[in-house]
């Protein structure tokens, strides 16, 4: 079926976690605006498309292109904007409805000062994870970034947006206290501009938290896939996750207990997540299966290490190293499934065959 290492999607389950949050935004009255990093796939777009999804978030502008030139006409860049990118972006803005993120004073400056195209703006907020954004209780500097933009003829200041990237890092019994906490932290920007969008983003809180306070828009993307991070959180369960790379077994080493595949850091990133048994571990192992399928994650093994090509396998009994054989086709549940679909370019589905990515479309990061 394989001949070398080979990302498969599980449609199935992809579909499934794609409805699970369509259903639950609309049942919250939240407006759904997936985050396409996760797959950069048109085909897998089309698949939002078919459960009522109109507006997507992307990472950058040439996603943001590559998903404009297959008619997604409602685009949020939720990145900083790139002063480098404006005649880009201006000639993007004129086809769809752009939202354009600005992260400081100068970020907002340069923006005002590049852009020429009627465009709408968003600020971000740091809730939290530390990495970009306004500190919600800034109310100084985020009046006067308002102001600015709004004296710009072409720009419409439409709100905040916000990723609570730290939710990755706690366990899913944690994650609703922690949404309350982030929620909170946006009291006095809603009091302030009680019409402006406030924009949320990240997988865990999207999928476990049961209010979100104040927010008008949820953003996850990793939910589409899942992965093993995910999984060892208890945000999902290994069998949601709906990719696996597909590796073959290259040699066993029984005296040691360790195999190694074809399935590597470029194949998979450098991601990890630590498991149930306490390894540092960059995959769950599982069987590939005669349909393109896998078999649930095997007791007792795990990717203990990976080099540029190489991935090692570790068994944690003679069984379990038994379990392989010297011509198979292992299937790793990777920890990052964002990264690994990014590394990889492409999938095989079922039915298929070969689904392409940005990647493959020749656009870049």
């Amino acid at each position: 079926m394989f001949s070398k290492p080979t990302l498969i999607l599980d449609e199935a389950k992809c579909r499934a976690n794609i409805k699970f949050m369509v259903d639950k935004a609309k049942g919250l009255g939240i407006a759904y605006r997936p985050h396409f990093k996760t797959h950069q796939s048109a085909e897998v777009g089309q698949w939002f498309r078919d459960y009522g999804v109109d507006k997507i978030a992307v990472s950058s502008v040439p996603m943001a292109q590559y998903f404009a030139d297959n008619g997604w006409t409602d685009i949020t860049i939720a990145f900083p904007y790139v002063k480098q990118q404006a005649d880009v972006l201006a000639n993007l803005a004129s086809g769809v409805k752009l939202q354009l993120v600005v992260s400081s004073a100068e970020n907002a400056e340069a923006l005002i000062g590049t852009i020429f195209q009627d465009v709408n703006v968003l600020i971000e907020i740091d809730s939290g994870q530390g990495r970009t954004g306004f500190q919600p209780y800034d109310l100084e500097g985020i009046n006067e970034v308002v102001a600015n933009l709004n004296a710009s003829e072409h720009i419409n200041f439409m709100g905040f947006l916000t990723h609570a990237g730290h939710s990755y890092n706690i366990p899913s019994k944690e994650i609703e206290a922690l949404n309350l906490e982030t929620t909170s932290r946006f009291i006095l920007l809603r009091n302030q501009y009680p019409n402006a969008m406030l924009s949320y983003g990240d997988t865990p809180t999207s999928i476990v938290a049961s209010e979100f306070m104040g927010i008008n828009e949820l953003r996850p993307g990793n939910n589409a896939f899942f992965d093993m991070q995910q999984a060892s959180n208890g945000i999902c369960s290994p069998q949601q996750i709906a990719v696996g790379l597909a590796c073959p077994v290259v040699a066993r080493y029984s005296e040691r207990n360790l195999v190694a595949i074809w399935g590597g850091a470029v194949h998979l990133s450098k991601d990890f997540y630590t498991d149930i048994s306490g390894n540092k571990s960059f995959g769950a192992i599982c069987k590939l299966q005669n349909d393109g399928t896998w078999s649930q994650p095997i007791e007792g093994l795990y990717l203990e290490s990976i080099s540029q090509e190489h991935g090692m396998v570790r068994a944690s009994s003679t069984s379990a190293m038994e379990a392989i054989k010297d011509d198979d086709f292992l299937v790793v549940l990777p920890a990052h499934s964002c990264l690994t679909a990014d590394c990889m370019g492409a999938y095989w589905v079922k039915d298929k065959g070969a689904i392409s990515t940005m990647v493959q479309s020749g656009k870049t990061r």
